[in-house]
């Protein structure tokens, strides 16, 4: 409840926001603003379900609510958080454009009423009462009392006059001022509108388009040299479900087969769903093809996923399951342990389990999930840790977060002095977007070193 009720109030602050610049900063319109709180309301209704609906019903309503809000949602989640962030960089360019735009109006909107009704001055007068001929002062003088009164009165229209004349010249630069804030605004709103669109629009193509193959050599030690050059196709992190399915699988099977591998490793999170939902979407994995086997290991996804049930229906497959078990290839240990979160349903991974009691003389690779379980495998001689498990951040630059949790993200890195190489995954989680990190599968080359 704690974590739902913090990601309502996110989401109700982030919403805020983008209402805040996209509609209230841009129009003065009532009906505009009004209309755009019910868009963003709405939007922020999408993005709360999205975010916490699974965790908040039964599980088994949760495949119907992904169909429905999964596609809508989750691509507003991606284009929500671009948004934000393309306004938030954008608000010291904007806050420094109104400064220009006030300095201006203040300086070239200020009303000149003297110059536009200019009046006699006391001097002009009495110059001119002197020249006046005798007769007519004395006709005026007669006349004098009776013209006080009018006087006045044209005195007063004349103040009102000036009075109105300077009001409409303030009311203008007001108006002026108005206006170009609006422009500075729309300006913005439209920057980050067309920015945040063609990051989510890239980030979409990769993410659902085939996996890049990344090549890596790898040296090991005590690697012999009848093993060199072993090839493992490391795959992770397919994510099938609501919105990846049996096309997805069938594009990954056909970029692992054209690697012609000598060991297919998938390290975990096939998953997202059951496999009475899912099966027919994994089922192109009995294609998989390699000379010394195709082997797997659960990530933290099997066990939202229902874990026994996958264990038993990857093994089918013709997949061999390493649960916390280690095969010997001719001079090559091939180890797996299960995933850190197992311990929540009694299925930990036990690393003395998979690598106790083997012969120090051979390396052993491990397949992990999480590239964080390298410090527990680094403490027991593993030559070489493969992991997936972060995506590559996934969606840059929120991949800053995932740094917090993990001690690599993607790509060949050492842990406690072991090497770890981390492959990006071939699907997604999530927003069907990645940025900064595309879907891979990984051909990694041991060599004797």
């Amino acid at each position: 409840m704690l974590f739902a009720a913090l990601i309502v109030v996110a989401v109700v602050v982030l919403h805020g926001y983008l209402w805040l610049r996209l509609v209230r900063d841009t129009t003065d319109r009532p009906r505009v603003r009004r209309a755009g709180a019910w868009v963003a309301g709405a939007l922020a209704l999408l993005f709360a379900v999205t975010a916490v609906g699974n965790r908040a019903l039964p599980r088994r309503y949760e495949p119907a609510l992904e169909r429905v809000v999964g596609w809508p949602g989750y691509v507003w989640l991606a284009l929500a958080g671009y948004l934000v962030l393309a306004l938030i960089v954008l608000e010291l360019p904007a806050w420094l454009a109104r400064g220009v735009v006030t300095a201006r109006a203040g300086r070239g909107g200020a009303p000149r009423a003297a110059a536009r009704n200019p009046t006699l001055a006391p001097g002009k007068a009495a110059e001119d009462a002197r020249k006046e001929p005798a007769t007519t002062r004395d006709g005026a003088a007669r006349d004098d009392a009776g013209r006080d009164d009018a006087g006045r009165d044209e005195t007063t229209r004349d103040d009102a006059a000036r009075d109105a004349s300077g009001g409409t010249a303030r009311d203008a630069g007001a108006g002026v001022d108005r206006a170009r804030r609006l422009l500075v605004a729309r300006g913005a709103a439209i920057v980050a509108g067309l920015a945040a669109t063609g990051v989510t629009t890239a980030g979409m193509i990769s993410a659902l388009g085939p996996p890049t193959i990344r090549r890596v050599r790898i040296p090991l030690r005590k690697l012999p040299r009848g093993m060199d050059g072993t090839r493992i196709a490391l795959v992770s992190d397919v994510h099938l479900g609501a919105l990846l399915g049996r096309a997805h699988t069938e594009r990954v099977v056909a970029a692992v087969n054209a690697l012609d591998a000598d060991i297919v490793a998938m390290v975990g999170d096939l998953v997202d769903g059951t496999v009475g939902d899912l099966a027919p979407a994994a089922e192109p994995l009995r294609g998989l093809r390699s000379r010394r086997g195709a082997y797997f290991v659960t990530g933290n996804h099997e066990y939202f996923s229902g874990h026994e049930d996958w264990i038993e229906h990857v093994g089918e497959l013709g997949l061999r399951v390493l649960r916390n078990a280690r095969v010997e290839l001719d001079g090559l240990d091939l180890a797996g342990v299960n995933d850190a979160t197992g311990g929540t349903v009694g299925d930990p991974p036990d690393y003395d389990l998979a690598l106790g009691g083997r012969d120090p003389a051979r390396p052993v690779v491990l397949l992990a999930h999480q590239p964080v379980q390298a410090h527990e495998a680094a403490k027991r001689g593993v030559d070489l840790q493969l992991s997936g498990h972060t995506h590559g951040g996934q969606l840059w630059p929120f991949h800053y977060v995932t740094r917090m949790s993990q001690p690599l993200i993607t790509g060949l890195g050492e842990v406690g002095g072991m090497p770890v190489y981390v492959t990006n995954g071939a699907g997604f989680w999530g927003p069907p977007v990645r940025v900064g990190a595309a879907p891979d599968v990984t051909l990694v080359e041991l060599r004797a070193g």
